[in-house]
């Protein structure tokens, strides 16, 4: 790209004159009066001629080699598809990455086999992935195969589903998230990656205090992170409370069923909780957890139409609850 700009005189040459000028001469009308000795010495003083003003020297207009830089990576992103103006808005630091640095990283990912389409989602979920380097990638890969024991044909997967592996540093946050998770009893870490990516003290340790505080002991605690990881990563207010209180408050149950089954977090508690206990109460039915939650749609209704038009449940069934009287049966 020329950003300098050449002003050229506009100026032509004048022509050769070949043949004499004949002056045209008007005739005098009036008569001139000649300069007194003052005026003709003023005209002739060097001090009271106004001599032009010389030309400044043209300044070229260079523009910034940042800016430059900027545009041409602006350019190369979106011709993979990825916007880098609205990507600057969640990650700042983006604005400053080099492009000597995006581009090596984008052959690498998609030399591994990821499409563009799973590179540009990718970054979508992570925006830091534009700021890496190779060289803070290649120690993610290494990591997940030989000490998490990740499979080759899942790290694509792994990935996929967890982009944020790629930006954390293996030393600081993956290797102690890994020996936390292997502690706690989980040994197929492998299963769980996405948890390897999120702090210990800054996510898990809060998370296995707020269950101490609802009544679980610390081995009711491990119990329940050994059968279910991933409640580690939900949040305290926007989940782990409320589905708490539900629980407790609203559906009565002992904290035994929990400890049990603590996949109740991941359910939604106003699509899949609340409506199928009060479908239950209304029909004066008692499920247990997995049997309210788990079971599809349709086969969950049909088990609401046998338990009504058959007579009531053995004690030794599953179906079977012993406060049946507060649903007026």
């Amino acid at each position: 790209m020329e950003d300098t700009l050449n002003f050229c005189s506009t100026h032509r040459a004048f022509p050769t004159i070949t043949k004499p000028i004949a002056y045209f001469n008007p005739p005098c009308i009036f008569k001139i009066k000649p300069y007194s000795t003052h005026i003709r010495a003023a005209l002739c003083s060097k001090s009271s001629i106004i001599h032009p003003q010389k030309p400044q020297p043209s300044t070229t207009l260079v523009s910034d080699p940042s800016h430059l830089e900027f545009h041409e990576k602006a350019f190369y992103l979106e011709s993979i598809g990825i916007d880098l103006l609205s990507f600057i808005q969640y990650c700042p630091s983006i604005a400053s990455a080099s492009l000597d640095d995006i581009k090596p990283v984008v052959h690498f990912l998609l030399s591994l086999g990821f499409t563009l389409s799973e590179f540009r989602r990718i970054c979508g979920m992570c925006p830091e992935i534009l700021t890496c380097q190779v060289s803070d990638i290649v120690p993610v890969f290494t990591f997940l195969l030989r000490e998490v024991n990740v499979k080759i044909a899942d790290i694509k997967r792994v990935i996929n589903r967890r982009p944020r592996l790629l930006v954390s540093d293996v030393d600081k946050r993956l290797r102690p998230t890994l020996y936390f998770l292997e502690r706690l009893g989980i040994a197929e870490v492998h299963r769980h990656t996405s948890l390897l990516s999120c702090g210990v003290e800054e996510k898990f340790i809060p998370r296995m205090e707020y269950l101490g505080k609802m009544g679980f002991s610390h081995r009711d605690v491990i119990s329940m992170v050994g059968r279910f990881p991933q409640m580690l990563c939900y949040g305290i207010e926007s989940n782990l409370e409320p589905k708490f209180h539900y629980f407790v408050f609203e559906m009565g149950r002992d904290l035994k069923e929990l400890k049990e089954f603590p996949q109740y977090f991941s359910f939604s508690l106003e699509k899949r909780i609340r409506p199928r206990h009060r479908l239950c109460m209304e029909k004066g039915v008692y499920f247990t957890l997995p049997l309210l939650l788990k079971t599809p749609d349709g086969r969950f209704r049909r088990h609401l139409r046998v338990c009504c038009t058959s007579s009531l449940p053995l004690k030794t069934s599953p179906l079977w609850y012993t406060n049946l009287n507060q649903f007026n049966v």
